[in-house]
């Protein structure tokens, strides 16, 4: 990296689909990586499960840490996902396709 660049802050996101299944990821842009989950050009897990969710998002800092907080949140069960997301701070939920 060059000097004075800064490294990218990396974001975790969850996503739930249509029939209610949450779908866990990281990114240094959400809107650009929730609108490829939307264009089918994300993860084959989202494609054709629509509409989806935008359930959470959340800067996390380095690579390394999202990578770790995502591995810990995808261990988790169906129900402890979204105990864990109750704990989260509040935000809005919002709908995947950006305006």
């Amino acid at each position: 990296m060059s000097e004075g660049a800064q490294a990218p802050i990396w974001h975790l996101y969850l996503i739930e689909t249509a029939g209610g299944a949450l779908y866990t990821g990281i990114t240094t842009d959400v809107a650009r990586r929730v609108a490829q989950h939307e264009a089918g050009r994300g993860a084959k897990a989202l494609r054709g499960r629509g509409p989806l969710m935008l359930m959470h998002q959340e800067p996390v800092g380095s690579h390394r840490d999202a990578l770790r907080l995502e591995a810990q949140v995808k261990r988790l069960s169906a129900a402890g996902k979204r105990r864990w997301l109750e704990s989260r701070p509040v935000g809005e939920e919002l709908p995947c396709t950006p305006s």
